[in-house]
């Protein structure tokens, strides 16, 4: 991923192209790394990753702040609970 969409991302994960249920499990790792609170960008297609990650992450305790449509792809932004998972 070249650049964010979102200036106050904290980190960018480009998942274009990546199956169910891969993205969410690399998703939710990639949130598991970051600092409580932090903010990640992620970029999914449309179709079944964009109906079912976010579902996933809400159901897995994350916080999904907003979600784009960026003509081809969607952007996902995600916050990392303040509190241990």
């Amino acid at each position: 991923m070249n650049s964010s969409h979102f200036s106050n991302a904290d980190a960018q994960l480009d998942l274009r192209g990546t199956p169910c249920p891969i993205n969410f499990v690399r998703t939710k790792l990639c949130l598991e790394k970051m600092l409580p609170g932090g903010l990640l960008e992620v970029w999914l297609d449309s179709g079944e990753p964009i109906e079912q990650v976010p579902d996933s992450l809400i159901m897995a305790g994350y916080q999904v702040e907003q979600i784009t449509d960026c003509v081809g792809y969607f952007s996902l932004l995600v916050r990392r609970p303040a509190t241990a998972q």
